[in-house]
């Protein structure tokens, strides 16, 4: 159960060498979670990040868990709940694709959609469901800017992140009053791996940054967490845009 400042003690990370996954970790971890399960697909980065979280005093463990094989969603992730309650799920796995390669390959960009979106869809609801049925916890779901509106340069990552955040808007509204929290994250360009050789948005973070609005957002029960918060206001405004000018915005 969280404790009395509304902080988890046991974390689930799907995707389990995320650096926005584990800088939340971490911080949580500081704030008195003891228990952290990283998914993912095994590897030497997994084991990494699990020895990682140990030296702060946690208790990891991993479990092999593959966004793409969203049969298996179930009995794996069903393993980790059947040993004890999870506090908080965090959904932190994503492809961003290459967006002129996957264009010409649309088995690429249908891998980009299978992982944002179809794998997403397949875990959250196991997740919710599982966490349904503590009757308590909260389910973190890493959403982006880029799926407010698809624009030119990243259309096929973006419009993948917008199903998964309808998604998700659609699975909190229907777990109103069942004692599980939903949460959406929306972050603007994050310098991560992922993001690296990319020209650098205006008003970049990191994953640090939004490990502290993930962890600011848990004790507020909000929604909707924005990284950095001005972003509401600019992608408000943006969705307004006509069509024909916003081809023309260097964004």
């Amino acid at each position: 159960m969280k404790d009395a400042f509304g902080t988890p003690q046991s974390l689930l990370v799907l995707g389990g060498t995320s650096e926005i996954g584990l800088a939340t970790a971490r911080r949580l971890v500081a704030r008195r979670a003891r228990t952290v399960w990283l998914a993912g697909r095994p590897s030497p980065a997994l084991e990494a990040a699990a020895g990682q979280l140990r030296t702060l005093g946690a208790d990891v463990h991993t479990v092999a868990f593959d966004a793409l094989d969203p049969a298996s969603h179930e009995e794996v992730l069903g393993k980790v709940f059947a040993e004890g309650d999870i506090d908080m799920v965090l959904l932190a796995f994503g492809l961003l694709g290459d967006q002129v390669n996957d264009e010409a390959d649309p088995m690429a960009a249908v891998r980009v959609a299978q992982t944002n979106y179809t794998g997403a869809v397949s875990a959250g609801l196991v997740c919710a469901n599982a966490l349904q049925g503590q009757g308590h916890g909260s389910l973190v779901v890493l959403s982006s800017v880029a799926g407010e509106r698809a624009r030119r340069a990243n259309f096929i990552y973006g419009s993948s992140k917008a199903g998964l955040d309808a998604f998700t808007q659609g699975l909190g509204d229907a777990l109103v009053g069942t004692g599980v929290h939903v949460m959406i994250v929306r972050p603007g360009f994050v310098r991560t791996k992922m993001t690296e050789g990319l020209r650098e948005a205006p008003l970049a973070t990191t994953p640090e940054a939004v490990a502290t609005a993930i962890e600011a957002g848990l004790r507020r029960r909000a929604e909707v967490v924005w990284v950095p918060g001005t972003l509401r206001a600019v992608m408000s405004a943006l969705r307004h845009v006509p069509r024909p000018l916003f081809r023309r915005l260097p964004i």
